[in-house]
């Protein structure tokens, strides 16, 4: 499926994304729950304000994207990366420095 200058809020659930390109998106506020979005590719977008959860990130690549207030519960993150760092070594990091 290809959306281009859609102009519509997505909820999206139960859907089988993987190896998806979103490229210049807005996805703000959008909702996502029990997706596969793994080996999709997140570049130059906004996703501010996501929920999501229970969804498949594995191996995904987030790149020069917006996550201000972006809450992920019971996902998937194995091998998934920001801006080239593994986001799961991020919230190790993150982890050790809030119980020191």
């Amino acid at each position: 499926m290809k959306l281009h200058r859609a102009t519509e809020q997505l909820d999206v659930n139960d859907s089988d994304l993987s190896g998806s390109m979103f490229n210049d998106a807005n996805l703000s506020s959008t909702t996502f729950n029990q997706i596969n979005f793994s080996g999709a590719k997140f570049n130059d977008s906004n996703m501010s304000g996501w929920h999501v959860n229970d969804v498949n990130l594995s191996g995904s690549r987030f790149q020069n994207i917006n996550l201000s207030g972006v809450e992920f519960s019971k996902c998937r993150l194995t091998g998934a990366t920001l801006d080239g760092i593994p986001l799961e070594e991020m919230i190790e990091v993150y982890r050790k420095s809030r119980n020191s």
